[in-house]
């Protein structure tokens, strides 16, 4: 989704208080556009394949974000639609549930493989992304993935950070984390397909493997979304070009059946809106009109019928549906929610002699998703490197910074306007009125609030503290926090611009500081769903033609998430880091025997369309 990605300006000086770092390794240099690479091949269970045609499980998940503990609140919940037409959500994802339910799943397949959709790591909580996730690739590894797809987060750091998530070697500025010990990087390949280098015009990355097993051949092609450098920093993409997913697709399509290899599968990091948010919604039942939506419908319609399935993902959906491809063909397109609480299993059926999925006109695979329960016996090794892991942290990750009275929603929160997304707007306020006392109102996007705050504690800290662990994760990007100067007008634009343009078919809501208030209307289309004379500031009309004084990340003040309009802002001033600004707003506001009260998240009056439109 929609992110805030900035490398973590003070993690070097936190971690060195908890372990001694090694000198920094030289960033290993991005692989080369390569060309057909032998899977690892997992020959898990029985079966003899003897036969013309074999069935493969493909099983897939996507978002990860290196969630290796189970996500906390409403962030750690699918919904499971019940035979009443009524939804039941389950407590579901964490690592060690993950690794269990794709062994479990495995077992009883002679060609089994694992693949995923992009945002493996990125907006990662503390215990991943405090060591630049290299917690969650050893995790990855563990869990055999073959094969991912690169997304927008893989880019938070940069394109020489996201190399050295392949090849390994230890951080370039804060060294190896444990003595003696270096990253070994992933064992499985990234695919970047449509991104390439400026200059050379060549992929960063590898843009398509092939998995093979006892004479079965399946190619697998990895692609972000194009529109990756308007959810990313500009450092994060700088030098990089991404190109439209349909072309490349049937670019190398038509490259990896030159080869010989007939049987495709496409990694897609880009997504749709199902019909329902039930993980186990059918999404081709009879009149239940389109099961899905958004960029994915188009993408799914445009690339060619040589690939056989898409693995999808970024929109953190549940969804298994099957989409024509250009020859009329159904082809089926799944995404498996986020942050490890669910995976899809497919069985793709390989024909032997033309190397290739069987697809009828009926139907192309058997596919249905799955919830990751927590029911299930953790998984050792998995334990094991939380655990590792988790004692490096402590020292930093259990260090109370507030007190709340309740849950306060953000990443998980069903609403346009969340309860912490108005606590982060109103934390960078006042920490920009310690830089200007005149700065007037704050703005925060929505996707990069990556959690919850959890009134009930997870570990020893007690219910309702909020420990620095716990913030980060919230936080994770380490952005500044800007002011700039804005016209009445350019505001007007902005908050347009959450319901039009690259936004009026899945809107961006910017969460807002207290005194600011308007009414959303979404009974009407684009831009106009915003009223602008219902926009006020402190019960004042905003004025279009006065100046107003602005705080926001560096995200937004540069553009990001297709505002355009926040990056034209006027008198730039780069304050300290977010995660700061929320930490030292927590302590000043809360205490243990007054905790902060949940926001009501009632400074956006949404007008809803009635039901059924």
């Amino acid at each position: 989704m929609s992110v805030t990605p900035q490398r973590h300006r003070t993690r070097g000086r936190l971690i060195a208080g908890v372990t001694a770092l090694a000198a920094a390794a030289s960033v290993a240099a991005a692989l080369p556009a390569g060309a057909e690479d032998a899977g690892r091949g997992h020959g898990h269970g029985n079966g003899n394949g003897h036969g013309r045609t074999v069935d493969v499980q493909l099983l897939s998940f996507n978002d990860f974000h290196g969630n290796l503990e189970p996500p906390a609140g409403s962030s750690g919940r699918v919904a499971e639609l019940q035979p009443d037409g009524t939804t039941k959500d389950i407590d579901a994802g964490g690592v060690e549930y993950l690794a269990t339910h794709l062994r479990e799943a495995r077992k009883g397949h002679k060609y089994s493989v694992t693949a995923a959709a992009g945002d493996m790591i990125g907006g990662s909580p503390m215990l991943s992304g405090l060591f630049h996730d290299e917690p969650t690739v050893e995790a990855l590894n563990k869990l055999d993935l073959d094969v991912s797809s690169v997304g927008n987060h893989e880019f938070d750091e940069g394109r020489a950070e996201l190399a050295r998530m392949q090849n390994g070697g230890c951080h370039a500025e804060e060294g190896c984390y444990e003595e003696g010990k270096e990253f070994g990087g992933a064992d499985f390949p990234y695919l970047a397909a449509n991104v390439t280098d400026e200059k050379t015009g060549k992929p960063i990355l590898k843009p398509y493997t092939v998995w093979k097993k006892d004479g079965v051949k399946i190619g697998f092609i990895g692609v972000t979304l194009e529109g990756t450098p308007d959810v990313v920093t500009a450092e994060g993409v700088k030098g990089l070009k991404f190109h439209d997913e349909i072309e490349t697709i049937n670019k190398y399509a038509k490259e990896l059946d030159r080869q010989g290899v007939k049987s495709i599968v496409a990694l897609i990091h880009e997504g749709g809106e199902p019909a329902s948010p039930a993980y186990n919604y059918n999404c081709d039942s009879p009149g239940a009109g389109d099961g899905i939506s958004g960029p994915i419908t188009d993408i799914a319609k445009g690339v060619t019928s040589k690939v056989d399935a898409m693995v999808t993902g970024h929109t953190h959906e549940a969804y298994v549906c099957t989409i024509p491809d250009p020859s009329g063909k159904p082809r089926m397109v799944t995404s498996a929610s986020s942050f490890g609480k669910a995976y899809t299993d497919t069985t793709l059926t390989y024909d032997r002699r033309t190397k290739d999925i069987v697809r009828t006109s009926v139907k192309s695979a058997e596919s249905a998703n799955h919830v990751v329960t927590r029911d299930v016996t953790k998984a050792a090794d998995m334990s094991e490197l939380i655990k590792r892991w988790s004692t490096l942290a402590a020292p930093i990750a259990n260090r109370p910074v507030g007190f709340i009275a309740g849950n306060i929603d953000g990443r998980g929160a069903k609403t346009l306007e969340t309860p912490l997304g108005d606590l982060i707007a109103d934390a960078q306020l006042a920490y920009a009125k310690t830089l200007d006392p005149e700065t007037d109102l704050a703005l925060m996007n929505s996707g990069g609030i990556r959690g919850d705050l959890v009134y009930k504690a997870s570990g020893a800290e007690g219910d309702g503290v909020v420990t620095y662990g716990e913030a980060f994760t919230v936080q994770p990007f380490g952005n500044t926090v800007n002011l700039i100067d804005l016209k009445g007008s350019q505001l007007i634009t902005a908050l347009q611009q959450q319901v039009s343009g690259t936004n009026e078919a899945s809107p961006r809501i910017l969460q807002i500081s207290q005194g600011l208030t308007y009414t959303l209307d979404l009974t009407k289309t684009g831009a106009a769903r915003v009223l602008a004379d219902t926009i006020k500031l402190n019960g004042q009309p905003l004025d279009p033609n006065a100046t107003y004084r602005v705080a926001l990340n560096q995200f937004l003040a540069g553009g990001g998430d297709g505002y355009t309009e926040l990056g034209k802002g006027a008198n730039p001033l780069v304050g300290g880091e977010d995660l700061v600004a929320f930490e030292d707003y927590l302590k000043a506001n809360s205490s243990a025997a007054a905790p902060l009260p949940v926001p009501k998240a009632d400074r956006i009056t949404i007008v809803q369309k009635p039901a059924g439109q």
